[in-house]
């Protein structure tokens, strides 16, 4: 079954949040808000989106605040920004941020569908298929990962696994971002699951090489690194 394309709306207006999260749902994307930019700045760098709407104007953080952050994470996540401020300056200023396209309120629907659909159509056209991390690689079209060329078989949970780990390499990956996004859980099951599967990838990337890739960062979460 083919995954849902996931979009966070971060919009304080109830309102207008609540129009555009049915609209896009009624369209067959997994859709979450967030009503405050300081939570919805949260949301964007802790877990993985395939697109962010975002208001300017927000109560916490502004939009543009938002968007800097998350490009200094290095994370190319198509955005537009949904405004009612619309003079040139405002939206050079969001566009310079990092933004992909800025709509000014009001829209109509039919047009943040079309330009929804024209990034996440960019987004797909320029989609790794392939992870590297040293000597490791992942292949996501012929789900096969290998190191220094020799095959690892890995079960499919340890692929999603390894596949978040070496799209946020370098970067400390917690107990929480695992949960939400390999497992699906928005909860804490309260049980070693996250130990367990850390412990059997690291057996079969780790073991048998002389350079440790996996390691754990103790009390933050774990880091796939090849330095």
């Amino acid at each position: 079954m083919q995954e849902l394309i996931k979009i966070l709306v971060i919009e304080d207006d109830k309102q207008v949040a609540d129009f555009v999260s049915q609209g896009l749902a009624a369209d067959g994307y997994s859709v979450e808000i967030a009503n405050d930019g300081l939570q919805g700045k949260q949301m964007a760098v802790d877990k993985h989106y395939d697109l962010l709407i975002v208001d300017r104007m927000l109560p916490g953080c502004d939009g543009v605040s938002i968007v800097e952050t998350v490009r200094a994470s290095d994370n190319k996540v198509p955005v537009i920004f949904l405004s009612a401020l619309g003079d040139v300056d405002d939206r050079v200023e969001g566009l310079k941020a990092g933004g992909d396209d800025y709509l000014v309120k009001p829209f109509a629907f039919e047009e943040l569908q079309a330009r929804v659909e024209v990034l996440l159509r960019r987004k797909d056209a320029i989609a790794t298929t392939r992870l590297k991390v040293g000597e490791l690689e992942l292949d996501l079209l012929t789900q096969k990962v290998t190191r220094e060329g020799r095959a690892l078989n890995l079960q499919p949970r340890e692929f999603r696994l390894l596949e978040y780990l070496m799209r946020h390499a370098g970067h400390v990956v917690t107990r929480t971002m695992l949960l939400e996004n390999v497992w699906e859980y928005h909860f804490d099951p309260q049980t070693n699951v996250i130990d367990v599967h850390v412990s059997r990838l690291r057996q079969k990337i780790d073991k048998d090489f002389d350079k440790v890739l996996l390691r754990t960062i103790r009390g933050a979460g774990y880091m796939l690194n090849d330095s």
